[in-house]
């Protein structure tokens, strides 16, 4: 898919949530892992919600720096409040970097496709689902179609 700073406004836009629980979170965890295994893909999967960890997993294949990725993704999530794959082609876009733009270390932050927001509709941002492992644009979809997955 050919993915436009519109497309992938558009996208966040309409995963927003009514809510968002544990239970939830465990579902979303659970979509990935299943979609992981079934196609035999190597990635961990990270779910946070007010700070807190609710959810996460790594199949066979991954290494902590898929957990050092995680945490660098979901930073930027929580941070510009936009999915990472968005802010990393937002900065394409203008010809400019993470550093150059909001000063912000590639040792803290991380703007490749694989961590999108949580929102829940007259609240806001409240959490990020994050997966690590697979091309940026892949990381991306995986963690779209997951969240799409509760809306239904």
């Amino acid at each position: 898919m050919e993915y436009t700073l519109e497309s992938l406004l558009a996208e966040e836009a309409g995963l927003r949530l009514g809510s968002f629980s544990n239970a939830a979170a465990w579902r979303l965890g659970n979509f990935v892992v299943r979609r992981a295994r079934a196609e035999d893909l190597s990635l961990a999967v990270a779910i946070v919600r007010g700070g807190q960890r609710l959810f996460w997993h790594a199949t066979e294949g991954t290494s902590p720096d898929n957990d050092f990725w995680l945490d660098r993704k979901i930073r930027t999530v929580l941070r510009f409040g936009h999915s990472s794959y968005y802010m990393g082609r937002k900065l394409a876009a203008t010809g400019t970097t993470l550093e150059e733009r909001y000063g912000a270390s590639t040792v803290e932050y991380a703007t490749h496709g694989g961590a999108i927001p949580i929102f829940i509709r007259g609240t806001g941002l409240v959490g990020v689902l994050a997966v690590s492992g697979l091309t940026q644009e892949e990381d991306h979809a995986l963690a779209v179609a997951a969240l799409a997955s509760l809306k239904k």
